[in-house]
């Protein structure tokens, strides 16, 4: 049964408001009539029916301007750092004393309530948190079309995908997808209270993926496995810290043991609406993926 639809308007701050999943996050509940507080530390977005404040997780001068007269938050944790817990911890407590009543936050399906980082998040919003939700998504389809991200500039520089995942599958799942569970999160009357693992409709092999983006680029995509450390060298070369890399590289070899080889009905039982299959991405995203390589 889907949980019961939000009937009092309610403010709700969302980080990351131009991301993958935070974008869509803002547009759909200023559809279901909530007020949105779009934080960032970009300018604010040219919409006049948007509140904005300047938002960074570094700063704490900024974050008492994003709380104000928030009864809601969706939380997006800082890029590229290892264990947010130090950062976002002492946030969600402040957010609290001041009567923030429902907190989500974006975690991610390998990382377990209780382990270190937004697993720490995870456990202090059950434990605390007067109505919370944790998304623990699987691998964001997005990273396939990202130019920033180590597998979008390498299939568009290369036509390649390198990884130590071998033959282990993962449930590759659309932003698109997880917005609008985290939406039914926050907008739904009553709050969720729970960890949502959520992944879309397959769960394949990065061989699946090449053979389903050659199909649709028109070219060859090839899915080259390597050992972790030449994973780990791959991801530097496209400007990733080495720290940040070696977490990466770790994640393939859970995916490389099963660790996301799973399935979950999440989207439907939540949302009222299939989620969609990588086929279907891949061609809706084709002339990202039918770039040629460099010197093609």
């Amino acid at each position: 049964m889907r949980p019961s639809r939000s009937r009092n308007p309610a403010r709700v701050l969302v980080t990351g408001p131009t991301g993958n999943t935070g974008r869509h996050v803002v547009s759909r509940l200023k559809e279901l009539g909530l007020t949105v507080r779009a934080a960032s530390r970009s300018a604010p977005p040219p919409d006049s029916t948007l509140e904005h404040v300047r938002f960074d997780w570094a700063d704490t001068s900024s974050h008492e301007e994003a709380l104000s007269g928030v009864d809601r938050m969706y939380l997006i944790a800082p890029v590229l750092v290892e264990d947010p817990s130090p950062i976002m911890l002492p946030f969600i407590e402040r957010a609290l004393e001041r009567g923030v009543r429902r907190v989500v936050v974006l975690s991610a399906s390998v990382v377990p309530e209780g382990a270190p980082g937004l697993g720490t998040v995870h456990r202090m919003l059950r434990e605390r948190a007067p109505e919370w939700t944790v998304l623990q998504p699987s691998w964001f389809m997005q990273n396939f079309v990202s130019p920033g991200h180590h597998h979008g500039a390498s299939l568009q520089r290369d036509g390649l995908l390198m990884t130590s995942t071998g033959e282990g599958r993962v449930g590759f799942v659309d932003a698109q997808d997880i917005a609008e569970v985290a939406v039914r999160a926050l907008a739904d009357e009553s709050s969720h209270d729970t960890a949502h693992v959520i992944t879309g409709p397959q769960a394949l092999r990065y061989d699946d993926i090449a053979a389903v983006l050659s199909k649709v680029a028109g070219r060859p995509i090839r899915h080259k496995h390597v050992d972790p450390d030449e994973a780990r060298r791959h991801m530097m070369s496209a400007g990733m810290p080495e720290r940040y890399a070696r977490f990466l590289v770790q994640l393939d070899e859970s995916i490389r043991e099963g660790a996301e080889a799973r399935v979950t009905d999440t989207v439907s039982r939540v949302t009222g609406r299939e989620p969609r299959s990588f086929e279907a991405f891949a061609r809706a995203h084709a002339a990202f993926f039918a770039t040629p390589p460099s010197g093609g």
